[in-house]
């Protein structure tokens, strides 16, 4: 390998929506440090997650495949760490390899970090504050355990600018920064404490959504702000005899409050990052991307967490900067998946993309050179049968204007689902004419040929990536 070779910094953090980023255009807070990456290159504005939840969507950007191949379907299957990813193959080919904060692939031997250099990482989801870290020393037994003093979002990036100063100057890197934030329970610290203590944060259009003209999932999903919160998800007690709107409103200003905070904290430390690359004369030749594991719902219809299917939660953001390919200050407007990111890694470190790997290199998108036969469509599954919020297991397609779900809700056998089935149900979104998918279409005769076209491309794209028992059994 010759320095010629880019350079990946990888940045994501837990559950960060894209519309709490002023690059995405939010209306309730700024985030000046990652918009200096996306004022830098490109913003990706139609990125999606093929599952949303945090333990499945990373196996899925690190072996660039779906949950049903690499197993890794909902929060208690763990990623074996003999599979192949795109961090072993680039050590391989002579990268240095690090990664730090969030791993939440399992811990222990068989699921520990491997195919990097060095790690520290936080044991499931970690603390905010002096939170317990899991260290490479000892690998061959998981790790070794310590208690960091301090808080997580500056412990992690003093872990990363640390390997960063003391690599090899002569080898390329790839450095995946992990935050734990914005993730429940949203502590922030005392430098960002003070935020917004005398404002009132605006409110999501659909705060007050009443579920009607939909699926029986979204109604019995238990994640609805105020009333499905715990006193330290909001740092005080709360009042359930309140009629629920009320409560939503007064929960919703405590939580999006704190949630922004620790936004705040992620995008200082950024900036220290950037910094650093920036005074060594790094950033010329390094790719730098900054996303999250999925999207977040932050008071959209009344929810908080993530997990459906809905643009809130499937939604990441994306975006980066990699001057020797990128203009600076462009936005893309195709469909891409977490399944392509490793792809993409790997063809800019000149590494052969394996036969294997489901997602493709975004790399003409970089260059505003948008392939004839790239996607207009994707496929999403959300395997996680009621546990933790009740959200029923379904899968789904989205094209540019369209989102047709199928909630089959049945655990199926799956590990880490709750037993129990209940009557399987549609739903059809006309994302032009309902852009916040507050009414379902799919009984609609106007929409007949829509559903039949669809649901045909459905079960063809669960064919394509090997999915396609599934629709069989239940559908």
């Amino acid at each position: 390998m010759s320095q010629s070779q880019p350079n990946i910094l990888f940045i994501m953090s837990d559950d960060h929506a894209a519309h709490a980023m002023s690059c995405y255009g939010s209306k309730i807070n700024e985030t000046p440090n990652l918009d200096r990456i996306a004022e830098g290159g490109m913003r990706f504005n139609n990125c999606f997650c093929t599952n949303s939840i945090c333990t499945p969507s990373r196996a899925a950007i690190l072996t660039g495949t779906y949950n049903h191949i690499n197993k890794v379907t909902t929060l208690d299957t763990h990623m074996d760490n003999r599979l192949e990813t795109f961090p072993k193959l680039l050590q391989e080919e002579g990268y240095q390899t690090a990664i730090y904060g969030k791993w939440h692939l399992g811990q222990g031997p068989d699921h520990c970090p491997t195919g990097f250099d060095d790690w520290a990482v936080l044991p499931g989801q970690g603390y905010y504050h002096n939170p317990e870290f899991i260290f490479k020393d000892d690998a061959v037994l998981g790790g070794r355990r310590e208690t960091v003093q301090g808080y997580v979002t500056d412990l992690i990036t003093d872990f990363s600018l640390d390997w960063l100063k003391n690599r090899d100057e002569d080898k390329p890197f790839c450095l995946m920064y992990h935050h734990k934030a914005p993730h429940r329970e949203w502590e922030p610290d005392e430098k960002h404490a003070h935020m917004y203590l005398n404002e009132d944060i605006p409110e999501p259009e659909t705060l007050y959504d009443d579920y009607s003209n939909r699926a029986k999932a979204a109604e019995a999903a238990e994640m609805r702000v105020g009333v499905h919160m715990r006193k330290s998800d909001i740092k005080a007690e709360i009042n359930h005899d309140l009629p629920e709107m009320e409560l939503r409103k007064w929960a919703y200003q405590r939580y999006i409050k704190d949630y922004l905070r620790v936004v705040a904290s992620i995008d200082d430390n950024v900036g220290r990052v950037l910094d650093y690359l920036d005074e060594q004369g790094l950033t010329d030749n390094t790719l730098i991307i900054y996303t999250s594991d999925q999207g977040f719902f932050l008071g959209d219809h009344g929810w908080y967490d993530k997990r459906f299917m809905y643009e809130e939660s499937l939604r990441m953001p994306f975006i980066l900067k990699f001057p020797k390919e990128v203009e600076a200050g462009t936005v893309n407007e195709d469909m891409i998946l977490n399944v392509d990111f490793a792809p993409l890694f790997l063809e800019l470190a000149g590494v052969p993309v394996p036969d294997y790997m489901q997602g493709h290199s975004i790399r003409p998108l970089l260059q505003q050179n948008t392939p004839d036969d790239w996607r207009d469509a994707m496929y999403y599954r959300y395997w996680m049968h009621r546990t933790h919020h009740n959200v029923y297991a379904h899968y789904g397609i989205r094209t540019e204007r369209y989102k047709l779900i199928y909630y089959y809700a049945d655990a199926m056998g799956t590990t880490g689902s709750i037993k129990g089935s209940f009557e399987p149900e549609w739903e059809l979104f006309d994302l032009e004419k309902d852009p916040y998918e507050l009414n379902s279409v799919y009984n609609n005769p106007d929409y007949a040929d829509i559903v039949k076209d669809l649901t045909g491309r459905l079960h063809q794209m669960q064919a394509d990536v090997g999915d396609e028992r599934y629709y069989k059994d239940v559908a």
